[in-house]
């Protein structure tokens, strides 16, 4: 009877459970203020374990955000969401607080597709980026460097073939004054 009663309450648990899901947890939205702090974060050394060998110097981090940009699979087309985070971006990078700076616009694939189409595809995705933000913000070519680093580095490690919406970003990291 008891494992009967046990088993019941179970049952219903699980049933309000679909019926009240929890709520999603919304990503936060991307602001240019948001970035621009990111993108401005102290340049904290590694931290440092044991003395180190007469002339080593600690590398420094450089200051970076990753963008969850809305690309479609196999596609570097910036529409609709994508538009708003690369605008948010733009302002970001001419902000006065940036300015001078110069900046790496890295793309990123899914698994989706063969490692060389994915870093082609990265490659264009880099470019479709830094030539919008060329385009529509008047930053000076020389600032940005695009680059992509295909299905490499993912931010949600999956096995190949997996259609990974989180993968497909770009990464802009702060090179420091131009």
């Amino acid at each position: 009877m008891r494992a009967t009663l046990a088993g019941a309450a179970l049952l219903l648990l699980a049933a309000q459970a679909r019926a009240n899901p929890p709520p999603a947890v919304a990503e936060p939205e991307v602001t240019s203020q948001m970035l621009v702090a990111k993108l401005r974060g102290i340049r904290a050394a590694a931290p440092s374990v044991g003395p180190k060998p007469a002339g080593q110097v600690e590398a420094a981090i450089k200051p970076s955000v990753d963008l969850s940009v809305p690309f479609r699979t196999g596609s570097a087309e910036l529409d609709g969401g994508a538009l708003r985070i690369v605008t948010a971006l733009g302002t970001a990078l001419t902000d006065p607080a940036l300015k001078g700076n110069h900046f790496l616009i890295e793309g990123h694939t899914d698994t989706v597709g063969t490692p060389a189409a994915n870093q082609t595809l990265s490659d264009t995705r880099a470019r479709a980026v830094a030539a919008y933000l060329i385009a529509h913000f008047d930053i000076a070519p020389q600032l940005l460097t695009a680059k992509g680093v295909g299905q490499n580095d993912l931010a949600v490690p999956t096995a190949d073939q997996v259609d990974e919406p989180r993968n497909r970003r770009v990464k802009v990291v702060n090179l420091g004054p131009g």
